[in-house]
């Protein structure tokens, strides 16, 4: 399959609603930030010192035999996608917003699988990438560490003794490492814990953003929790504090949702069946109201509030119904007006299929 064929793919590989813990936990990623050492950081870069840095990192890459055999490697300039392809690439949270600026200046590499990202000239020269479905902060931090060791035996990173390794920004300085999970929370919003729940993460010294990372806004009960400080801790110790905290929350999105079947059952199943039959029926679905209803769909598929729903459909609709994939499938510009039709015909057909049509 082409890149652009995984591109118009609303499954990849931390979709899989068959991972670990998937009910509450969508995906676990680990990222770390590398620099080059005799190159300014990428904001400094001429365009001929841009093309250098990914010109280094592809015969870096070949070098390792990534870009060979099975769970092959393959690079691609931001400037060789269309605007919409790259904006699939954020929505799919394969890439990161900031590299969609300056796109002649960028690239991708990307595995077969999806699994893995390699950001080349995003605020740093090298943003490493895995993306796991469900809880797999560990497995993920284990591909991101082989990988990241291969390239050092190709590529001289710009490293200190005494700080770390040495990035753009300050607050990535040391490990670089950055390990995140995205938690799907309508339990804990409906009985009204989510609040306390947030800020006993915050206190144990973990961010909360939205749903595609700093600066965004959270979306549908979705919600990126990630650790705060690369610099005197050992990666490790990120990695597994994670983890621990996650569990917690998983414990209390869970117990939540326990309570929600025993003690209000009826108001639940109404909400949940008020989304299906919305989803079902609507001609104009704007996309913060899809991740909305879509957001209940997916607390009622895993609940069993809704036969034969399963929940990976849940998420692909959550893909499919984004702007940027819904122009893609057009083939032409449509307007604000025209998206929210694809989109509610996008998501009746969908849930019409797994009906039989009716």
């Amino acid at each position: 399959m082409s890149l652009r064929d995984n591109v118009i793919n609303a499954s990849g590989g931390w979709t899989d609603a068959a991972a670990p813990e998937t009910d509450v936990v969508v995906s676990s990623r680990v990222r770390v930030a590398r620099n080059m050492a005799g190159r300014p950081f990428p904001h400094c870069l001429s365009s001929e010192e841009a093309q250098q840095v990914i010109e280094q990192v592809r015969l870096a890459i070949a070098s390792t035999g990534f870009m060979s055999g099975e769970g092959r490697f393959v690079l691609i300039k931001m400037a060789e996608l269309t605007p919409v392809e790259r904006q699939i690439l954020v929505e799919k949270h394969l890439i990161s917003p900031d590299l969609l600026n300056s796109p002649e200046k960028k690239a991708v590499v990307l595995s077969d699988d999806e699994l893995i990202s390699i950001m080349i000239n995003e605020e740093d020269h090298l943003r490493i990438q895995c993306l796991m479905p469900g809880l797999q902060v560990l497995r993920a931090w284990d591909l991101v560490n082989g990988i990241d060791d291969s390239m050092e035996k190709q590529i001289e990173y710009a490293f200190s003794g005494t700080m770390g390794y040495l990035t753009t920004c300050p607050t990535n300085v040391g490990t670089g490492l950055r390990a995140s999970v995205m938690v799907h929370l309508p339990g804990l919003t409906l009985v009204g814990q989510l609040k306390g729940v947030l800020t006993m993460v915050s206190k144990l010294g973990l961010a909360v953003r939205g749903l595609y990372g700093e600066g965004t806004e959270a979306s549908g009960n979705f919600f990126q929790v990630s650790n705060q400080i690369t610099l005197g801790h050992a990666e490790e110790d990120i990695v597994n504090n994670l983890v621990l905290v996650t569990r917690q929350i998983l414990a209390q999105e869970r117990a939540a949702r326990e309570a929600l079947l025993s003690e209000r059952r009826e108001q639940l199943e109404d909400k949940v069946g008020r989304a299906y039959g919305v989803l079902r029926h609507a001609r104009l679905i704007t996309a913060d109201e899809a991740m909305r209803l879509l957001s209940d769909l997916r607390l009622g598929a895993y609940l069993d509030l809704i036969q034969g729903l399963p929940p990976h459909l849940v998420t692909e609709l959550m893909l499919l119904s984004r702007p940027a994939f819904l122009l893609r499938m057009a083939g032409k510009e449509l307007n604000p007006f025209q998206l929210n039709v694809q989109r509610s015909n996008l998501i009746r057909q969908k849930l019409a299929e797994l009906s039989g049509g009716e």
